[in-house]
C-alpha cells in the first residue's frame, strides 16, 4: 500500500509554496526604492509643469494675469503657490488669495537615497492633510530655483495606486515563476526522488523480489548518483540475503547430519573401547589418538544441537604446552613420512599457552590443513611460536603457491574466502572466529610465490 503524503507536507507543496515566498520577498525590496523614486519623480513632474507656468507668465506683459488664468494655472500646475528664487530676488508667481500654513519642507537638490525612502514612508504613515513645500533647482540657470506649495493627498493617493499595482504585479510575477521553477524541480528533483523513496519502500517490503530493484536513469549528476548507488545498495544487500537463506537452509541440513553423526560416532565409540582391550603394541599406540579424535567430534555434535548452529562455546582456558598439541595436529592432517610434505615444529619445548586446548586445537588443524591443500603434496610446514610481553605470537608457514586476490579480498568470509576451487571458506572462518573468542587475533602476514605465512596472536 502506497503510503500518501498530506498536501501541505510534500516537496512539491513546499517547493511551491517557498517559491512564492521568496519571489513576494524579492519583491519588497525592489518595492521599498521603487515607491521612494516614484514620489521624487512625482514631485519633479510638480515642479516641471510650475516652471512651464512661470515662462509663461514671465512671457506675459508686466507678468500680470487676470483671476480666473491665474485659478486655471494653479490648477493645471496642482499647486497653491509658485515662487521663483534668483540670484538676489524673490518673485511670488502664482498664489491663492490666502496662503495656507506649511507643514514640512523637502529639498530635490538635497535627497539622498535613504532620505527618499524615509520621506516616502512617512507620507504613507502621516496620511493625506499636510501642505508640503518643494524647493527644486532650475535646469540651466544654477542660480536660481523654484519653491512650489501642494497638497500631499493627490501625492498619497498615487503612492498607493502605484503600491497596489506593485503588489499585484509582484504576485502575478511570483505565482508564474514559481509554478515555472516548480515544474522544472519537479521534473528535475521531486520525480527521480519519488522514483528513488518508492524504490527504497518497495525493497523494504519485499527484498528478494527482483522487480523492486531501481533502474538508474544514466543522470551524471548527485540524483545519478544516487540512483546508481542505491541500485549497488540493494544488489549487494538481495545477495547477501540469498547467501543469509543458504546459511540457514545449511545449519538445518547441518543440525539433522550432526545429530545422525553423533549416533554413529557413538557406535564407533563402543568399537575403540573393545579395540583398546586389543593386546597389540600398534594398536594400543594408536587407540589413544583415534579415542580422542572421536571424543572431539562427538562435543562438536553436541555443540551443534545445542543451539541449532554452529556457535562456538565460551573458551575454557587452561595452561598447556603448546609442542605435544602441534604434533597432534600433524598426524590429524594426514601426513606421512614419505608424501613428499616437510613438517617442522619449531616450538620451543617448554612453552606453554593459556587457552581452550580442543579449540586451540581446532583452530591450527584449519590452519594447516589449508597449507596443506595448498601446497598438493610437495612443500615444507614450519610452525614457529614465540612470547611477545602479555602475548604469545604463533606463526604458520608454507612454501605453497600463494593466495590469490580474490581469496585475499574476502579471507575470512565463509563461502567467499577460499583459496581453492571447491573451497567453501570455513576453516579461516571457523579459526577467526575461535581466536577472536580469546581476545587475539589472527593476520595474514605474507603471502606470495614464496609461500604464505599466518600469525596467531593470543594474550595471556
Amino acid at each position: 500500500m502506497r503510503k500518501i503524503v498530506a498536501p501541505f507536507r510534500s516537496l512539491s507543496a513546499r517547493l511551491l509554496i517557498l517559491t512564492l515566498v521568496f519571489v513576494m520577498l524579492a519583491e519588497v525590496l525592489i518595492f521599498v526604492p521603487s515607491i521612494a523614486f516614484f514620489r521624487l519623480n512625482y514631485l519633479v513632474k510638480k515642479t516641471d509643469f510650475a516652471h512651464l507656468a512661470t515662462l509663461s507668465l514671465l512671457a506675459s506683459p508686466d507678468n500680470m494675469v487676470s483671476e480666473e488664468l491665474r485659478e486655471e494655472l494653479l490648477f493645471r500646475v496642482g499647486a497653491r503657490s509658485v515662487v521663483l528664487h534668483g540670484a538676489n530676488s524673490r518673485l511670488l508667481i502664482l498664489s491663492e488669495n490666502m496662503p495656507p500654513a506649511i507643514d514640512a519642507e523637502f529639498d530635490l537638490a538635497h535627497q539622498s537615497p535613504f532620505t527618499l525612502i524615509e520621506h516616502a514612508f512617512m507620507s504613507l504613515m502621516v496620511g493625506p492633510g499636510r501642505i508640503i513645500r518643494i524647493i527644486s533647482p532650475i535646469e540651466n540657470e544654477p542660480n536660481s530655483m523654484l519653491e512650489v506649495v501642494i497638497d500631499e493627498a493627490p501625492l498619497i493617493d498615487a503612492m498607493y495606486d502605484y503600491a497596489w499595482n506593485i503588489f499585484w504585479l509582484s504576485l502575478i510575477i511570483s505565482t508564474l515563476t514559481a509554478i515555472l521553477v516548480y515544474l522544472t524541480l519537479h521534473w528535475l528533483m521531486v520525480r527521480p526522488m519519488r522514483r528513488l523513496s518508492e524504490s527504497m519502500i518497495a525493497f523494504r517490503r519485499a527484498p528478494e523480489d527482483i522487480s523492486t530493484a531501481v533502474v538508474p536513469s544514466g543522470r551524471r549528476d548527485e540524483i545519478g548518483v544516487a540512483e546508481h548507488e542505491l541500485e549497488i545498495m540493494q544488489t549487494r544487500l538481495r545477495a547477501a540475503l540469498k547467501q543469509k537463506q543458504h546459511l540457514v537452509a545449511l545449519g538445518t541440513a547441518v543440525t539433522k547430519i550432526s545429530h545422525d553423526l553423533r549416533n554413529i560416532l557413538s557406535t564407533s565409540q563402543i568399537v575403540s573401547d573393545s579395540l583398546s582391550e586389543v593386546k597389540d603394541p600398534k594398536v594400543q599406540k594408536v587407540v589413544p589418538r583415534l579415542m580422542t579424535s572421536i571424543d572431539r567430534a562427538i562435543d562438536l555434535c553436541t555443540q551443534t544441537l545445542k543451539y541449532g548452529r554452529a556457535d562456538e562455546q565460551e573458551p575454557k582456558k587452561e595452561r598447556f604446552l603448546l609442542e605435544p598439541l602441534v604434533n597432534e595436529v600433524k598426524t590429524s592432517v594426514g601426513l606421512r613420512e614419505n608424501n613428499g610434505i616437510t613438517w617442522r615444529n619449531k616450538i620451543p619445548a617448554g612453552l606453554m599457552l593459556n587457552a581452550d586446548r580442543d579449540q586451540f586445537y581446532r583452530i591450527l588443524l584449519n590452519l594447516c590443513r589449508n597449507a596443506v591443500q595448498a601446497m598438493e603434496g610437495d612443500g615444507t610446514i614450519d610452525i614457529h611460536a614465540l612470547r611477545a610481553g602479555s602475548r604469545t605470537l604463533i606463526r604458520i608457514c608454507d612454501s605453497g603457491p600463494g593466495l590469490h586476490a580474490k581469496a585475499r579480498e574476502h579471507l575470512f568470509e565463509p563461502f567467499s574466502g577460499s583459496a581453492r576451487a571447491g573451497g567453501t571458506g570455513l576453516g579461516l572462518s571457523i579459526a577467526r572466529e575461535l581466536i577472536v573468542a580469546h581476545g587475539g587475533e589472527v593476520t595474514l602476514e605474507r603471502t606470495g610465490s614464496s609461500g604464505t605465512i599466518f600469525c596467531i596472536e593470543i594474550p595471556d
